[in-house]
């Protein structure tokens, strides 16, 4: 055996074809992986598509505006047509599938733009991105799926999230108030009108007022609303006061509250209904809880008297007028003008004492002392007028009356410039009733017969009498002068004479009261001498009695029996 031969036999080898991927497809596979992938990441991201409705479609173009929530594009517009009412414009939106969990029928869509809105410029981001549509849903995320919606043609008042408190307020006018007008409280913006319902206009204006957090506990109970829109201008003592809640609200409109200190009330809850008042007065009018109806019969003219006139007492406002009419009075035939106002008993002080007493008592008792119903104007200068309790003096009698809930209170002419304008009036009057024609005749007629006196015969002899008397008269005193001076020449001598005389009885009188005055011995003497006279009479009057009732003691002398 050979050596070849003791080899193992080896396998034969086999050749095999691999089949082999042109790399020129390697290009269109990637393609394709990649245009694959990017469908599947657009599909998956993709939201469903909506609708939404609006008056106009300014601004908005198909393909490039946006539909954002928080600045977060959420869509986009992909077509705007025309709605088959031809009212409307209906835009077509992609969503994303994030934007899927926000279309309830609760969201809120408007067209974000610049405009000037609620007293404030928005959108101004948009001169330069250019409009798009925004969505806010609701806070708590309630509501129904849906797809196709109405758009807002104003954005919303409030901005997503938030927080604070919404209250009705009840008016029978709106006046300013428009939405988006502020409300304040102490001067400091705390809310702003949502808005109105126009469910009851017949009867009343129910406003939607929201009040941001913290500021809304400060709304209580026993809060009061009013109106502070516009500019109150008052003429007083001080000269003339203007008050203004501000510049704002003199434009947009406004409200204003405010809560008593020592309020002890809960905090209101959402959707409490509060009245709105006219006025801070009335406000604070309404804050009072005992309040008298009361009703005046002015029978003369009552122009300048409106309602919400103010009533006073002794100067200071205690209610205001709440209606004035005209009715025929059967009992005086005559029309008077009848004002109805209302005052509030708690704006004097201590009068709560007298709430056991009957009602009306008090008003009563004023009335019977003299308590009268006056028209007044408050100035010279104000058109307007106001009805003035004053008490009267020398009124003449009257009592309370009551018609059904009223109580009468009695009028009087007088007080306040209307008193000043109606002496004028009948000064006027008097001055118009003399007869100046007739007074001028007379005196025409004294001038001419003063003018015939003076020129007249009479007063010529008259003055020719005279003169011939005062010749009398001077040779009267030519005479006197002639004869009377030689007694005239004795007077001084008689004056010497007199002048001694009355000196000798002065000397006469000072040596009297020297010898005999308060200050001499012999008055001393005398004043010494009567105490001892008198001794002596009162011991005569004794000696006298004791004698008159025993005699015998003139022989006996006096017995010591101690009984006289």
């Amino acid at each position: 055996m050979t050596v070849a031969d003791q080899q193992p036999e080896l396998p034969a080898a086999t050749v095999k074809r691999r089949r082999r991927i042109p790399l020129v497809w390697i290009v269109p596979l990637l393609t394709g992986l990649i245009a694959a992938w990017l469908a599947w990441d657009t599909f998956s991201k993709r939201g469903p598509t909506i609708t939404v409705t609006f008056d106009t479609a300014a601004g908005l173009t198909a393909g490039q505006s946006q539909l954002k929530y928080r600045n977060v594009v959420m869509g986009t517009v992909s077509g705007i047509a025309v709605a088959p009412d031809l009212e409307n414009v209906v835009v077509r939106i992609d969503t994303t599938r994030e934007a899927e969990p926000l279309l309830k029928d609760t969201t809120e869509f408007w067209v974000v733009k610049p405009q000037l809105f609620a007293g404030s410029f928005s959108g101004l981001d948009t001169l330069f991105s250019g409009s798009y549509i925004a969505l806010r849903p609701k806070s708590d995320g309630s509501g129904k799926a849906k797809r196709h919606f109405i758009g807002q043609e104003q954005p919303p008042i409030l901005q997503a999230g938030a927080k604070g408190t919404t209250f009705k307020l009840e008016t029978k006018r709106l006046g300013s108030i428009s939405i988006g007008s502020p409300i304040f409280f102490r001067d400091i913006e705390v809310g702003t009108v949502l808005g109105w319902d126009l469910g009851d206009l017949a009867e009343k204006v129910t406003v939607h007022a929201f009040v941001h957090s913290p500021f809304d506990q400060y709304v209580r109970q026993d809060s009061l609303f009013w109106n502070a829109s516009g500019v109150s201008v008052k003429l007083g003592d001080g000269g003339v006061s203007v008050q203004m809640e501000s510049l704002r609200a003199l434009l947009l409109g406004g409200i204003a509250f405010d809560t008593p200190r020592d309020s002890k009330q809960p905090a209101a809850t959402q959707d409490e209904t509060f009245n709105l008042y006219t006025s801070f007065d009335a406000a604070k009018t309404a804050g009072f809880s005992r309040r008298l109806q009361l009703l005046s019969y002015f029978p003369g003219s009552v122009a300048g008297l409106s309602a919400g006139a103010e009533v006073t007492l002794y100067g200071l406002r205690i209610g205001e007028v709440t209606e004035v009419s005209l009715m025929y009075d059967k009992e005086t035939d005559r029309i008077v003008a009848p004002v109805h106002y209302q005052v509030d008993a708690e704006r004097v002080t201590g009068i709560a004492a007298a709430q056991g007493l009957p009602p009306g008592f008090v008003a009563a008792e004023m009335v019977r002392r003299g308590l009268r119903a006056t028209l007044q104007a408050p100035s010279l200068i104000s058109p307007g007028k106001i009805i003035a309790l004053e008490m009267v003096p020398d009124a003449e009698p009257a009592t309370l009356r009551r018609e059904g809930d009223l109580y009468v209170v009695p009028t009087s002419q007088t007080g306040g410039f209307d008193s000043l304008t109606r002496s004028a009036s009948e000064l006027m009057a008097k001055l118009n009733r003399i007869d100046f024609d007739k007074i001028g005749k007379s005196l025409a007629g004294a001038a001419a017969g003063l003018d015939d006196t003076l020129n007249g015969p009479q007063l010529k002899a008259t003055l020719a009498s005279l003169q011939k008397a005062l010749g009398d008269v001077q040779d009267f005193m030519h005479k006197l002068d002639t004869e009377g001076a030689p007694a005239l020449k004795r007077l001084p001598a008689i004056a010497a004479q007199l002048q001694a005389a009355l000196t000798s009885a002065n000397k006469m009188m000072l040596s009297f009261n020297a010898g005999y005055g308060d200050d001499s011995r012999f008055r001393r003497d005398v004043d010494r001498m009567l105490p001892q006279v008198t001794d002596m009479v009162r011991s005569l009057k004794a000696l006298t009695d004791l004698l008159s009732r025993h005699p015998e003691a003139l022989i006996r002398g006096r017995t010591n029996s101690g009984t006289e």
